[in-house]
């Protein structure tokens, strides 16, 4: 599935946000763990420069455990989009355990709760991301395989722009490039 979003980080108060989104339908507030891997025998999923351009994910959201596989889209050093795969697993333990003697190591671990909301076009998330940051995430709920990323990316800008929220530059990361980062 092509999962095209952009991620700002939040200058504005998480109050302001909240007030701000509540015209949305709310979905929820959630807490979620996500533990990314990395393993010294697989190339692909080492960080480069405090960079992935794949990634292996264990996450545990609302009581459910998913398995995760995402490739990343990369033009002129900056982010464009994810091929992403997913399933659910039934034991985040097991799960561990089977990763771990597979020969894959915990890289990083991004603690969050996020509140979400949806639009006919858009989820928006508001993530307060444990030791990082208050950071806003638009995605696309649906993309066509044949649209133009680029085309899609400033539709959903020119949506955050729209919310009259005090926002950064779009992040050329994610949060566990930027985890990464902080911890180098």
């Amino acid at each position: 599935m092509k999962e095209v979003e952009i991620l700002v980080e939040v200058k504005s108060s998480k109050e302001e946000v909240l007030k701000i989104l509540e015209k949305f339908n709310f979905v929820g507030e959630k807490e979620v763990l996500d533990i990314y891997f990395y393993n010294e025998n697989n190339e692909k999923l080492k960080p480069i420069n405090g960079e992935l351009k794949e990634c292996f994910r264990l996450r545990k959201k609302d009581g459910k455990n998913y398995i995760t596989y995402k490739i990343d889209h990369f033009k002129d050093g900056k982010w464009v989009y994810s091929d992403e795969e997913e399933t659910k697993v039934d034991d985040f333990e097991i799960m561990l355990k089977i990763v771990s003697q597979l020969g894959f190591k915990p890289l990083v671990e991004i603690d969050n709760i996020k509140h979400t909301f949806l639009t006919d076009k858009y989820e928006i998330v508001l993530e307060e991301v444990k030791n990082l940051g208050l950071f806003l995430e638009v995605e696309r709920l649906v993309v066509g395989d044949n649209e133009d990323v680029h085309v899609v990316k400033e539709e959903i800008f020119d949506f955050i722009k729209s919310l009259n929220i005090n926002v950064g530059e779009e992040s050329t990361a994610g949060k566990p490039e930027l985890m990464l980062r902080k911890k180098i």
